[in-house]
């Protein structure tokens, strides 16, 4: 590997991730600055860290937000204008990297989107709508934020879930914002992005499956409030056509617009999402994994139903007046993960 650093920070959430955590610090020494942001690992997770050495941040989620992701972007004391975010199951290959020193020379970027390819059992999920999967992982820190959408949700852990990274008109209102919540749409823009197309980010947990189907429950707990909100959202038709003129740009905008339809509008959804994932996609193309990947996406389509079902019944017979913080106990209360 090249003697010479890239003037980049990486930032790495963690939880228990001895399983993961080498292969990931190896992709990228090359960057100049690595910080580990670990939430109480009991396993070796630590240990890895300071052996590639990374600095390693000790996060204390106190139930609200900021989850992670944002409070490391507000607090860190990064040395580059660049953060890098890697998650401890993926992989920055170093043709890539090439094209990160490239990218980080444009100060008038505010960010790059990185396509991933994603590692199932083993094999790539080409088909099935998983590749290309662009995310927002470059960007300038001083300017990105993860997007809050809706209030704390109990059971979720203390990581960003399907947040994406938009860049407000003002940053440190966004960071005081602590209070408000629900959509945050009228404060995204998007202006000067890129997209790095040549290589790829690699997904692959090296975790057994019962650690992806923990990881899902949990997402399909903040996946179901996220759906009520939408059902609740009185002013969502106003809003999607507030928003028609960035429809066709990449990003969260038009993430969010498809959301709110799908949600609103979209019958059967388990059904609907397998259908999409396996035939219009041509998951059916990847085989055995493609068919499994499939199934896998309609019940969690399934579980998020279940959970919205319990939320909303749950909520009509609480008394009225019930305040946030009442409220909270109404929600799916399976216990945090280790």
């Amino acid at each position: 590997m090249p003697s010479e650093k890239i003037r980049v920070s990486v930032m790495i959430p963690a939880k228990n991730e001895e399983l993961n955590l080498p292969e990931c610090l190896e992709s990228v020494q090359i960057a100049d600055e690595i910080f580990v942001v670990d939430s109480g690992s009991t396993d070796s997770t630590k240990e890895i860290a300071e052996s590639y050495g990374a600095t390693l941040v000790k996060f204390d989620y106190n139930g609200e937000w900021p989850k992670k992701k944002n409070w490391a972007l507000s607090n860190l004391p990064f040395k580059n204008d660049w953060v890098l975010i890697v998650d401890c199951d993926e992989r920055i290959p170093p043709k890539l990297w090439q094209e990160i020193k490239k990218a980080i020379k444009n100060p008038e970027c505010n960010g790059y989107y990185i396509k991933r390819k994603v590692i199932f059992f083993g094999h790539w999920v080409r088909y099935g709508g998983r590749y290309p999967d662009w995310n927002m992982r470059l960007f300038q820190h001083k300017k990105g934020r993860y997007e809050k959408i809706v209030k704390s949700v109990p059971n979720t852990g203390d990581n960003e879930i399907h947040e994406h990274v938009i860049f407000p008109k003002d940053v440190e209102e966004f960071d005081q914002s602590f209070e408000s919540g629900g959509d945050r749409l009228e404060v995204e823009v998007e202006p000067n992005v890129g997209y790095l197309e040549a290589t790829d980010m690699l997904h692959e947990d090296n975790r057994d499956f019962y650690k992806w189907l923990e990881r899902h429950n949990r997402y399909s707990n903040w996946e179901a409030e996220v759906y009520l909100n939408i059902i609740e959202d009185k002013k969502y038709t106003e809003k999607i056509f507030a928003n028609l003129d960035k429809f066709l740009i990449k990003g969260p905008i038009r993430t969010r617009i498809l959301k709110k339809i799908w949600v609103r509008w979209v019958p059967l959804k388990p059904i609907v999402r397998f259908i999409i994932f396996y035939i219009f996609n041509f998951g059916f193309l990847d085989g055995r994994v493609g068919f499994i990947y499939a199934l896998l996406m309609s019940q969690y389509e399934y579980d998020i139903g279940v959970k919205l079902y319990e939320l909303r019944s749950r909520q009509a017979r609480e008394p009225k007046g019930t305040s946030d913080n009442d409220r909270k106990e109404l929600r799916p209360s399976e216990p945090e993960p280790n």
